[in-house]
């Protein structure tokens, strides 16, 4: 590994990135769709109502009460969910399924794009995300992400937090956890990486939960190697 000058750190060989939230804008891309389908509800409630299920129903896989069930399908059930909490009823079951793939054109964040082309230009980049590989490989063709890798919770059959996805991507390359860095917008994904010998790196995504919610957590960690406003911050912080 080479050293980064400014920090006598030693520089990892794999950067291991979360996805939504970190690399692409969901509620923003999610309050656009519901939009532009001009379903009767407020988009903005409607995008963060469908991913606060996100996370009770990942419990029920990595709990067991569910089998392994992909994230599009567990985006489904929220999403009939939500409609009906909603008194939704317009849609017809076309529009619903393609409703849900919206979750595969995801856009990026202005900086991701040639952020990633530039850390990609001395690091090997991967996806590490709770989102299933057809929906990775959707979403980095429509949104032009230059992934060496799409490495996905469904590759693992865990979802993160649990330790055989984080110690998966250093076992995939044949690596050690601390040559993988995790590289995300949420600090409990950081945690676990952390806890399991990973190097991290927080990127600060303020908006990612809308325009009106103002989130408290962009301090910075004494156990984050890296504290980054974007992409091309993260960049410029390993002397790329």
């Amino acid at each position: 590994m080479h050293t980064n000058l400014l920090s006598n750190k030693l520089l990892p060989k794999v950067l291991a990135f979360d996805v939504f939230g970190t690399v692409v804008d969901w509620h923003g891309s999610i309050a656009a769709e519901v939009a532009r389908l001009k379903i009767p509800v407020d988009p903005n409630v409607f995008a963060s109502a469908w991913r606060n299920g996100y996370k009770p129903a990942m419990a029920r896989v990595r709990s067991g009460e569910l089998g392994w069930t992909k994230i599009d399908d567990l985006h489904r059930l929220i999403l009939d969910q939500v409609l009906d909490q909603f008194s939704i009823h317009s849609l017809n079951e076309a529009q619903k399924v393609d409703l849900n793939l919206v979750w595969h054109r995801l856009q990026p964040w202005s900086d991701s794009v040639e952020g990633l082309c530039k850390l990609k230009q001395h690091f090997t980049i991967v996806t590490l995300s709770n989102g299933n590989l057809s929906l990775l490989a959707n979403m980095a063709k429509n949104a032009g992400l230059p992934w060496d890798l799409i490495l996905s919770a469904e590759v693992f059959r865990h979802y993160k937090p649990d330790p055989e996805t984080y110690l998966g991507v250093a076992a995939t390359f044949d690596v050690k956890p601390g040559e993988v860095m995790l590289v995300a917008a949420h600090k409990d994904d950081l945690v676990a990486a952390h806890a399991l010998g990973l190097q991290t790196a927080f990127i600060e995504r303020p908006k990612e939960f809308g325009p009106t919610h103002q989130r408290d957590d962009m301090h910075r960690e004494d156990w984050v190697d890296y504290h980054a406003s974007d992409f091309k911050d993260l960049a410029k912080q390993l002397s790329l």
